[in-house]
């Protein structure tokens, strides 16, 4: 919501900000969407925020393109509209609008101060001052701005040497910036995961700890969202042992009888590049069906994640080396992404030595998948009637076919 506030005048270059350093070039700078966008914003009043600039700093991709202004959002709506540029009332109400232009889209906030908050929404009012939006946000390396020139401002002053050094710090109070908004709580684990160097923060680990409580006031979506991330990391073994330690969402992330099993599943992955959100589900629960429908009461699980769990589980390379046709059996019963996920667990449980995963890739990634010769209209053509003999003749056929090589016998 938003709560009646007066804009304050900005000087005119829209910020006051000397560069802290310019950035090389960028292609998301360059593109003729941005700078379409950000001419009809008008120059001096808008600038890139967030994880864009916080990923060109430290030379990575990125990602959404986020701008903040001073414009409110009535005017941005009227200023890309006039441009002839898309313009959704995504977040009005937060001030937030899209800018959608061909196959790109920008999220474009007006600056903010936060008038109430309660822990899962805020009442904001608008601002012109860009020092006293960055005070809102969650952490210093996600308060960097950036300009067309590829300038980059650091309006708390701290934000580039935190990035740089690989800290996750709280924008002021870390038990404050919770208190507005408890998904911080694992938005601080996920910025972790993939930007720190060295230990955690002590004052905002504690902060994170002494909050975890608050993550169940959340809505499951807002949850989901945040963990499936962090668990997409390529070392979510090590975000999330550290948010067992620190009691945040331990209920669900409870040690394994097999220590190491989940962090050698997710070296695997890695090595083999071959990630999988199932397979580190199905990992997580233990690989028991009552554990993940215990995570399940937190994180919501897809219809397609459900399937790939329940295809991973029926794999059968689970008690023995595989031989090439009982890959390519699993392969045809079950797909390419199933049965790579269940040779990992396999190597990573120490039932299959990992020479297996070498000598069965090419066959994983590479063999083609026959298409079984035989139809019901085949059957019916010979005299069969349609009804369940038909289809239990059918997969007779249909199981010596595979037994044979997938050739006919």
């Amino acid at each position: 919501m938003i709560a009646q506030g007066k804009n304050q005048s900005g000087d005119g270059n829209g910020h006051g900000f000397a560069p802290v350093m310019v950035l090389g070039n960028q292609d998301w700078i360059e593109s003729p969407e941005t700078r379409a966008v950000m001419a009809a914003l008008g120059a001096g009043q808008a600038l890139f925020v967030g994880g864009c600039v916080r990923n060109a700093v430290l030379g990575t991709a990125a990602g959404d393109v986020d701008i903040a202004t001073t414009r409110e959002p009535q005017e941005i709506m009227q200023r890309l509209r006039q441009a002839g540029i898309k313009a959704i009332p995504t977040g009005i109400d937060h001030g937030t609008v899209t800018a959608v232009v061909g196959e790109r889209s920008y999220e474009i906030t007006t600056l903010r101060r936060d008038v109430e908050t309660d822990g899962r929404r805020a009442v904001v009012a608008f601002t012109a001052d860009w020092r006293e939006d960055a005070l809102r946000r969650d952490f210093t390396i996600n308060t960097l701005l950036a300009d067309m020139q590829g300038r980059v401002f650091d309006p708390l002053g701290t934000g580039l040497a935190d990035a740089q050094a690989g800290r996750i710090i709280f924008v002021g109070d870390a038990a404050a910036r919770i208190a507005e908004d408890a998904l911080r709580i694992l938005r601080f684990f996920r910025f972790y995961g993939l930007y720190a160097q060295g230990a955690p923060d002590k004052e905002a680990l504690a902060a994170c700890r002494a909050a975890a409580a608050q993550i169940d006031t959340l809505s499951r979506e807002r949850v989901t969202q945040e963990f499936l991330k962090i668990l997409s990391a390529d070392n979510a073994h090590v975000v999330l042992d550290l948010m067992l330690n620190s009691k945040v969402l331990s209920d669900i992330l409870k040690p394994f009888s097999d220590e190491g099993l989940f962090e050698r599943l997710c070296v695997l992955q890695h090595r083999y590049n071959a990630p999988s959100l199932a397979a580190r589900l199905y990992a997580l629960g233990g690989f028991d069906k009552d554990d993940l429908q215990k995570i399940e009461e937190k994180i919501i699980f897809t219809s397609s994640l459900k399937k790939e769990i329940k295809e991973i589980s029926k794999v059968s390379l689970l008690s023995a080396s595989p031989h090439e046709h009982a890959i390519k059996t699993e392969i045809y019963r079950h797909g390419r992404m199933a049965v790579m996920q269940a040779l990992l667990i396999a190597v990573s449980k120490r039932i299959v030595p990992e020479s297996e995963v070498g000598r069965a890739l090419p066959l994983i990634r590479n063999w083609e998948i026959p298409k079984f010769p035989v139809s019901g209209a085949d059957l019916i053509a010979q005299g069969m009637s349609s009804g369940p003999a038909l289809g239990h003749k059918l997969k007779e056929l249909e199981d010596a076919w595979v037994r044979a090589g997938f050739t006919m016998p």
